[in-house]
């Protein structure tokens, strides 16, 4: 199965609908965990994306896997499926679940499906000038399904806890402000964007960051009632990705999950013969997140993979102390609703296609077959845009368990959104999975669209309307207003 260019072809013909289950009283909890691989198997090198250009890995530095943890109360049972990816399209979230729920029970809509945002992980979504390989491409809902299924089949008693822990050492806001009077052209021959992503350390044209950071590490962790073994972590924090690798790699999400299972000794011997303990770490609200800070002065040269273990680490630090402090409860209500709302796609206009046209014609392609010159690739995003549909769906989702509300969001969600969420939480805490559900490109607020920048761009990456991030706050407020009854 090759996906089209425009996947959202397929996804205008959607109907819209809301789906809701409600919070019933508080049932004996179940829970449980599985972690698939979905390595591909580099018989050929594997597409991978997250730059301007397609590249390839010949090698894997380590594995890819869907990290799913199932939890069941009474009638009502969600599953959050996180995989090493830097994006998922809808038609595969929506086939993996398929294919989950008849296996299950558990209907479409109970389940989330993210991605990681791993830049050096195999492509599943075509971007820029990276495609997917149609042979891998085929294989990944089935192996992604088998992760939910498997977690869902390891269902037993237990125990379930969230908890939260500061960590602003990792993330640094990553959209920095021009100075009055300066400037830099972006692809679209103007000079009026007043925000400039990653502009280098200590840039004398830059005042300051252009918004703030959530250094929250927040946690979701479920333990057997019967020994109290540890079952699964799901930790959440919004930092884009570290990345440095030239080959497959899970960047610090597996890092992360590596760390977190040796330091909780869940390989110990007392648990052989019991399912396996499963770390997870999902994207927070990072689309202007990165690890990079640039108002100090160049860090020194590190080793390769050598800046996503110390992040996994210090992240790990701050997860596995807020676990500690986790209370535990056999009991809770679990609820979930479901909502596809219709917004407007940014497409070119007739004038912007035709000077599109020129630029791809005119511009000389590199020994690769791809455009290197920056302008031209944002040519070919502005092509494969026209053939996008005027609208297109976009899944949001609010899940509850207990005192938790999880929303999810299929975009590369600002942190403003996040943090704006977490304010307005119905309930005891909260926060948000981006990336969930399918990819509907960046998510900037209408004052960040104001600002430009490179997360605004008209593209695939960036292609929804200027008041996206209103409606879908707005959407997400209900949903969550609705879980919490």
């Amino acid at each position: 199965m090759r996906l089209p260019l425009a996947a959202p072809l397929v996804l205008s013909l959607v109907v819209l609908f809301a789906v809701v289950t409600r919070a019933a009283d508080s049932a004996p909890l179940r829970a449980g965990a599985f972690a698939q691989d979905i390595t591909p198997s580099l018989a050929q090198p594997s597409p991978i994306n997250g730059g301007m250009k397609g590249a390839f890995a010949k090698t894997v530095t380590d594995p890819m896997h869907a990290r799913s943890l199932a939890v069941q109360s009474g009638p009502t049972t969600l599953v959050f499926c996180i995989v090493d990816a830097c994006m998922i399209p809808r038609e595969i979230c929506e086939s993996a679940k398929a294919l989950a729920s008849r296996a299950t029970g558990v209907p479409a809509s109970h389940l989330l499906i993210s991605a990681t945002h791993s830049h050096s992980c195999a492509t599943m979504t075509p971007v820029f000038q990276s495609e997917a390989d149609p042979a891998y491409l085929t294989t990944l809902p089935a192996r992604i399904a088998e992760s939910i299924i498997r977690a869902h089949a390891n269902l037993e008693p237990a125990e379930i806890a969230f908890g939260k822990a500061s960590n602003s050492d990792q993330v640094f806001n990553r959209r920095w402000l021009v100075k009055d009077g300066g400037s830099y052209e972006n692809p679209f021959d103007s000079l009026a964007d007043r925000a400039w992503m990653n502009p280098g350390f200590q840039n004398p044209k830059v005042t300051g960051p252009a918004g703030p950071v959530d250094p929250e590490v927040s946690l979701l962790a479920a333990r057997a009632k019967s020994d109290g073994r540890p079952l699964a972590i799901l930790a959440n924090y919004s930092l884009h990705y570290v990345g440095g690798l030239p080959a497959i790699s899970a960047d610090y999400y597996g890092a992360f999950a590596r760390e977190v299972t040796a330091r909780l000794s869940a390989t110990d011997a007392r648990y052989t013969g019991k399912p396996a303990f499963v770390a997870i770490m999902s994207n927070g609200t990072s689309g202007n997140i990165n690890n990079v800070n640039y108002a100090a002065p160049p860090p020194p040269k590190r080793a390769l993979g050598e800046q996503i273990s110390l992040v996994a680490q210090s992240v790990a630090d701050t997860a596995l102390a807020a676990y500690q402090r986790l209370s535990w409860q056999a009991a809770a209500p679990v609820a979930t609703a479901e909502r596809d709302v219709t917004l407007a796609v940014r497409k070119p206009a007739p004038d912007e296609l035709t000077r599109a046209q020129k630029i791809v014609a005119t511009t000389k392609r590199d020994a690769d077959g791809q455009f290197s010159d920056r302008k031209a690739i944002y040519a070919l995003e502005s092509l494969a845009l026209a053939a996008y549909p005027a609208t297109v769906p976009v899944k949001l989702q609010a899940h509850r368990i207990g005192a938790l509300t999880i929303a999810a969001i299929p975009c590369e969600v600002f942190v403003e959104i996040g943090l704006d969420l977490k304010a307005t939480k119905p309930l005891g805490e909260h926060f948000t999975i981006s990336l969930a559900n399918g990819y509907n490109g960046y998510l900037p607020t209408p004052e960040h669209h104001a600002l430009g920048g490179y997360e605004t761009w008209r593209a695939r990456s960036s292609y929804l309307e200027v008041e996206a991030s209103t409606k879908i706050t707005a959407t997400l407020r209900d949903l969550l207003t609705t879980v919490a009854k």
